[in-house]
């Protein structure tokens, strides 16, 4: 891509990471887009193709282009949550807390369920031009095992997750994503376990340096797309988040896939 082109797609990430375009929406129509961003409408095929090998958008027809993530499913009413009584706390530090809360399902009687909070963290998958993934080969004690691992940790207070996506990529890799979207958000154990994750998806990336967290850094490596399937069935990829944001990537892939054959 030129200048202008890569302005142009900048402009349109910016505008869906912001939600001016939401999910379900359809898009401008390319003559209306050409127009308001000044470019050409072969130009701004490249950056629609672009967006649609990334699943950032969808196809409908032959220039029908809308933005992904609409559903069908009603939210079901009528149900009545859990009743929290109280909580109370069985160890504190800086990096775990375990409690004990009072807890009343509906038709059931109280009792007490062990609640563990951890912190809330930001994770990034950046890709490249080479439908190529930042990945960091490591070792985790825990498990004893290495694997392969998308950077990725807590947000700081008063941070906004993006800002931490950003700043852990560099971080640990050395490399600076041009862009971050937010793609989901989830809970690991969502059982016992309250450490809500943050996944994001990067784009393009300049190495401004040599990792500076030396206790998180490993084998930092560009890993071809087309081997996570791979690398999953080997039991290579390790940690919910990068499980989350690499079949994200896959399942955005193979929904537009699907979409172009038909």
């Amino acid at each position: 891509m030129g200048p202008k082109t890569a302005k142009v797609y900048e402009t349109i990430r910016a505008r869906l990471a912001s939600g001016e375009y939401a999910p379900g929406d359809k898009m401008p129509s390319e003559r209306t887009l050409s127009e308001e961003l000044g470019i050409g409408r072969t130009a701004l095929r490249q950056v629609l193709a672009r967006l649609l090998a990334e699943g950032a958008l969808e196809v409908r027809g032959r220039s029908s282009y809308r933005v992904p993530g609409a559903v069908s499913v009603a939210t079901p009413e009528g149900l009545e949550p859990w009743r929290i009584h109280g909580e109370r706390d069985l160890y504190d530090n800086r990096w775990v807390k375990l409690q004990l809360w009072d807890v009343e399902p509906p038709g059931v009687e109280r009792f007490e369920h062990h609640v563990v909070k951890l912190h809330h963290v930001a994770i990034t998958a950046v890709l490249d031009d080479q439908d190529r993934v930042l990945m960091m080969w490591r070792y985790r004690f825990v498990p004893q095992q290495w694997g392969w691992e998308l950077p990725g940790g807590i947000v700081d207070e008063g941070e906004e997750p993006s800002q931490t996506a950003l700043r852990e990529v560099v971080e640990e890799t050395g490399w600076r994503p041009k862009s971050v979207e937010h793609v989901v958000t989830f809970q690991p154990m969502v059982g016992m376990v309250d450490s809500p994750h943050e996944i994001f998806v990067g784009h393009g990336a300049e190495q401004v340096g040599s990792p500076t967290d030396l206790e998180e850094a490993g084998h930092i490596e560009w890993v071809p797309l087309a081997d996570i399937p791979g690398l999953m069935a080997r039991g290579e990829l390790m940690g919910s988040g990068t499980l989350v944001a690499l079949l994200h990537i896959l399942a955005s892939r193979g929904k537009q896939g699907a979409t172009a054959a038909r």
